[in-house]
């Protein structure tokens, strides 16, 4: 498939940024990693809160609100216009939503060419690594690791379970043209 964006789909700490990092590095042409953390790090601290904008649950659940979700159907379309313009993305994204979430991306696609990536990792070793990192809510992980895929399709999919971000980028470059 000749792809202009590379979605990641798969729960915290599944290893979706390191994977992102190594198709950086391995496939030919340039390509630009944006995330949906890319996003809620660019929102002001206020849409951090209950009801408005992003929740972080101390129990690593993550409930969104009207205004992030305006916010975010307004990023998923600049993400879009800037593989329409040109511009290979690979977007590192949670589906929080499942099914739902890939339906919006799909609404705002249009005829960009995506491979579909779902990024697996056993929770407990996803666990672990968000225990490591020490900037996730613990808990993300567990709470993530099957919701995300519920209902998506795929062109690929890889488990980081055992296998490195370099392994499952070169299996996952070798869909892209």
């Amino acid at each position: 498939m000749t792809a202009q964006m590379i979605v990641l789909n798969g729960g915290s700490s599944s290893g979706k940024s390191g994977i992102a990092r190594c198709l950086q590095a391995v496939l030919p042409e340039p390509w630009l990693v944006l995330g949906v953390d890319t996003l809620v790090e660019a929102m002001p601290a206020s849409m951090r809160t209950a009801g408005a904008g992003i929740e972080f649950a101390p129990d690593g659940a993550v409930v969104v609100g009207k205004q992030f979700m305006v916010l975010q159907a307004a990023w998923i379309e600049g993400v879009v216009a800037m593989a329409r313009a040109g511009a290979r993305v690979i977007v590192d994204e949670v589906f929080l939503g499942g099914a739902g979430s890939q339906e919006r991306w799909l609404r705002a696609l249009g005829g960009v060419r995506v491979l579909w990536v779902g990024v697996r990792c056993d929770s407990a070793i996803a666990a672990g690594r968000e225990v490591a990192r020490g900037d996730r809510v613990t808990g993300m992980a567990v709470s993530q690791a099957e919701v995300v895929h519920l209902g998506v399709h795929y062109d690929v999919e890889v488990d980081t379970t055992h296998v490195e971000a370099m392994e499952c980028a070169r299996a996952i470059a070798a869909h892209v043209k």
